[in-house]
C-alpha cells in the first residue's frame, strides 16, 4: 500500500528527489502513512542527505509523478525485490527501489543495541544513500563513528554506530569498500 500523505520539500539546494513510500500489505502495525512520516522526518533532518546541499528530497502521495519508491517489506519480500539470492536479514537499494526490512525496522540488529530508533535513522540513511549513488565504506578507525555508508547492519569493526551521512555541519565518510561480513544464520535473526 503506497501512503498517501505527501510532505514538503527538505533541503535547500542541490537536484530535487521525489519519493514515495509504500508498506507491503499483511504487515500488521506499520501503516503506510505512519511509516511515511517516520521516513520524512529522517530524510528531512539536517543530518541526513539534505544537509550536504546535494540533494533536495520530497516524499509524494499515491498517484503522484515520484524518483523512487522507499519499501517495507517482509524478509521473503526482500528476497524478491533485491533479487540478490537468500538472505532474509538485510535491506538493500535495487535501481529505483530502497527496500526496508521489516523484522530489522521491528527488531533492530545487535550492534546498536536497543538504540531502535538510531538504527531505524540508519537503515533509511544507508539505503537511501546507495539511490543517491553511494557506495559502501570502511570504518576510519577504532573508537570513530562508522560512515553512514558502512554496513553497519552486519558489523562495526571498530566504530560506533552512527546513523546520519552529516556530522558538526559536514559530511562524513569513511574508505571506500567494504567487508566480508556474513549474513547472520540465527533463525531468530529472521523474525518479523
Amino acid at each position: 500500500m503506497v501512503a498517501a500523505t505527501s510532505h514538503p520539500v527538505a533541503g535547500g539546494k542541490g537536484t530535487l528527489l521525489r519519493y514515495r513510500v509504500a508498506v507491503e500489505n499483511g504487515i500488521h502495525g506499520v501503516s503506510a502513512d505512519v511509516f511515511a512520516g517516520q521516513v520524512s522526518a529522517i530524510l528531512s533532518d539536517p543530518r541526513s542527505w539534505t544537509g550536504t546541499g546535494h540533494w533536495r528530497l520530497q516524499q509524494v502521495p499515491a498517484g503522484a509523478h515520484y524518483d523512487f519508491t522507499i519499501y517495507l517489506v517482509s524478509p521473503a519480500t526482500r528476497d524478491k525485490l533485491c533479487g540478490d539470492g537468500y538472505d532474509r536479514y538485510t535491506s538493500c537499494r535495487k535501481g529505483n527501489s530502497v527496500v526496508l526490512n521489516v523484522a530489522r525496522w521491528v527488531h533492530g540488529v545487535p550492534s546498536f543495541g536497543t538504540d531502535l530508533t538510531g538504527y531505524r535513522e540508519y537503515m533509511v540513511n544507508h539505503e537511501t544513500g546507495h539511490r543517491l549513488y553511494n557506495g559502501h565504506e570502511l570504518c576510519p578507525g577504532p573508537g570513530q563513528p562508522a560512515p553512514v555508508m558502512q554496513q553497519q547492519t552486519l558489523g562495526l569493526h571498530g566504530c560506533v554506530p552512527n546513523s546520519w551521512p552529516m556530522r558538526d555541519g559536514r559530511a562524513y565518510h569513511g574508505r571506500s569498500g567494504q567487508y566480508a561480513d556474513p549474513i547472520p544464520s540465527d533463525p531468530a535473526s529472521f523474525a518479523s
